[in-house]
């Protein structure tokens, strides 16, 4: 962790610390209590508010952003964790110009319904793919030696299994998922 300043109040304040963080390819400076969690910064303080909070305990992954190229639950993760690393929120994926092809295949395939989630799985889909990309494999791998990892939907459903859908639209999602790696 390399915080800039920790600044120590009398007991029983709060202690709170200066950040950088670079969100979406945008160094932000925040003072912000040492509690604070990645999320609450993200919606709170920088007004970032397409990371969703469903249960705040790791459970769901409707918060899931990208914190160096990997897919982190960002409800349990400090802030301060996060000084000088790179942040990739739904936000900064693609625009409405340009969509990222993980986004225009859940609008291809309608991946979602009522859409809390779908910011969460298109971040864990993206740095899923990027898993994959570097051979890292899943409880369902078949083969650990393959120089490729193959994607196949049991993959893309045990690598995705940390984000629910409460529309349960997983069909949808991992038609989508395929789709946008090219493997539908």
């Amino acid at each position: 962790m390399n915080v800039s300043t920790a600044v120590e109040t009398t007991a029983g304040e709060t202690t709170t610390v200066q950040l950088a963080l670079t969100v979406n390819g945008k160094q932000r400076r925040l003072d912000l209590d040492l509690r604070t969690s990645l999320l609450d910064a993200l919606r709170e303080h920088l007004h970032l508010t397409g990371t969703k909070k469903g249960c705040d305990h790791g459970q769901c992954g409707a918060c899931t952003v990208l914190v160096d190229g990997l897919r982190k639950n960002s409800c349990m993760n400090l802030a301060a964790t996060c000084d000088d690393r790179e942040i990739v929120t739904i936000e900064g994926l693609g625009t409405e110009q340009a969509l990222h092809p993980l986004q225009a295949a859940f609008v291809k395939y309608d991946g979602f319904q009522c859409g809390y989630c779908t910011p969460g799985q298109i971040c864990s889909a993206a740095g899923m793919l990027a898993e994959l990309k570097r051979g890292l494999p899943s409880a369902v791998t078949a083969d650990l030696k393959a120089s490729v990892m193959e994607l196949a939907e049991n993959e893309v459903r045990e690598r995705m299994s940390g984000n629910i859908c409460r529309c349960a639209a997983y069909p949808n999602i991992v038609a989508a998922i395929l789709d946008a790696a090219g493997k539908a």
